[in-house]
């Protein structure tokens, strides 16, 4: 049979000895039933492809069943894997050998697809990068300015109040400082009298020749210490408004003018960049710059107008309550002064009343809240 020509025969037979070998006659046949076994169904899992020296005796045997893990690397050529042989190799918890440069890593188990991992240590160092640039940029820009080479971003309106409020609280800080003054003379000035007014009534009890005088004199002294705290107590208010409107209000709102000058010397120059980039060439290399200073130059410019909004917004409530707060504190010093050295008690306390001031027990020997100022 194996003498009879294939056009006489049906199919042709592949002669094989015991042990599964083939001639080297019917090679081509064999590749072909092997593509076509392969194309029927048989997968990397149940088939078994060796490859040995040409001095073997089991050259090119096909073996069927379970396909073995092994974690040592085989002598055998490399076969890359479609998916749906890497997805049964990872059920059976092979290792899978990648090729160099894919982003799946070779573990034993699931194939897993991993980002790349930040490193902490460069995302510190891209941020002081980025500091320092800036920085950099805005210490140009104020050296520019002072040296009178560079430009500035001036907004005039807002700028004159700017200046007025700074000159406003230097001036309320002075009202303020003399108001403390005068506060801690008005105090000791009281608590003389009260001393004076207690000695008069002592030697009114012992000298009775000048029982009458004195004791006219220690009630006199009583009454002016009586109306001196009061005095004291309307002051002591008007010190405390004054001060939170100064050390407070002012000084919240020139912190944000201060943040709107920092946003300013960034703006100016980082446009200050952007002009000097648009006036050099065009090309492969600068156009790219160009973008990104032109995206940064935005970035700044929003938080410019921001600020700005925000001073402008800041200093119009900050207006209107001041004044507020001194119309109606300066209102409380006026009556209470006049009503003080006018002799007029009653007025004086309806003064207090009035702001819904309250004063310590009269003829108290310590009166801490006076003290304490």
């Amino acid at each position: 049979m194996a003498q009879e020509s294939p056009k006489n025969s049906a199919a042709a037979e592949i002669p094989v000895t015991s042990n599964g070998q083939l001639e080297e006659s019917h090679e081509h046949s064999y590749n072909r039933d092997l593509k076509r076994s392969l194309s029927v169904g048989l997968g990397l899992a149940e088939t078994k492809i060796t490859s040995h020296g040409f001095d073997s005796t089991n050259e090119g045997v096909v073996e069927a069943g379970p396909f073995p893990c092994s974690s040592a690397s085989p002598k055998s050529s490399v076969i890359s894997p479609s998916s749906a042989a890497a997805s049964r190799l990872a059920g059976q918890g092979c290792d899978l050998i990648v090729p160099t440069g894919s982003r799946a890593q070779q573990k034993s188990g699931p194939v897993v697809l991993a980002d790349e991992v930040k490193n902490p240590a460069m995302e510190k160092l891209e941020l002081v990068r980025k500091w320092s640039l800036n920085t950099y940029k805005c210490t140009r820009q104020i050296i520019s300015e002072k040296l009178g080479r560079g430009s500035r971003t001036v907004d005039l309106e807002l700028e004159a109040q700017i200046d007025i409020l700074r000159d406003n609280k230097k001036k309320y800080e002075n009202v303020l400082k003399l108001a403390q003054t005068l506060s801690t003379q008005l105090f000791q000035m009281v608590h003389t009298q009260r001393q004076l007014g207690d000695a008069f009534a002592d030697l009114s009890l012992k000298s009775l020749e000048l029982h009458e005088e004195f004791g006219y004199n220690a009630d006199t002294q009583k009454l002016l210490a009586k109306n001196g705290e009061t005095l004291l107590g309307a002051i002591n208010f008007f010190i405390a408004s004054v001060n939170t409107l100064v050390n407070k209000t002012i000084e919240d709102t020139l912190l944000t003018v201060k943040q709107y000058e920092s946003a300013r010397i960034e703006y100016d120059a980082y446009r200050t960049d952007l002009e000097e980039l648009n006036l050099g060439p065009r090309d492969a290399n600068t156009l790219p710059k160009i973008e990104q200073s032109q995206q940064l130059f935005q970035v700044h410019k929003e938080k410019y107008d921001k600020m700005r909004n925000d001073v402008s917004i800041k200093l119009k409530f900050l207006e209107e309550n001041k004044v507020k707060v001194l119309h109606n504190q300066l209102v409380l010093f006026h009556n209470a002064i006049a009503a003080y050295f006018a002799g007029n008690q009653k007025q004086l306390e309806q003064t207090l009343k009035q702001f819904h001031i309250k004063l310590k027990t009269p003829g108290a020997d310590a009166p801490s809240w006076l003290e304490e100022q």
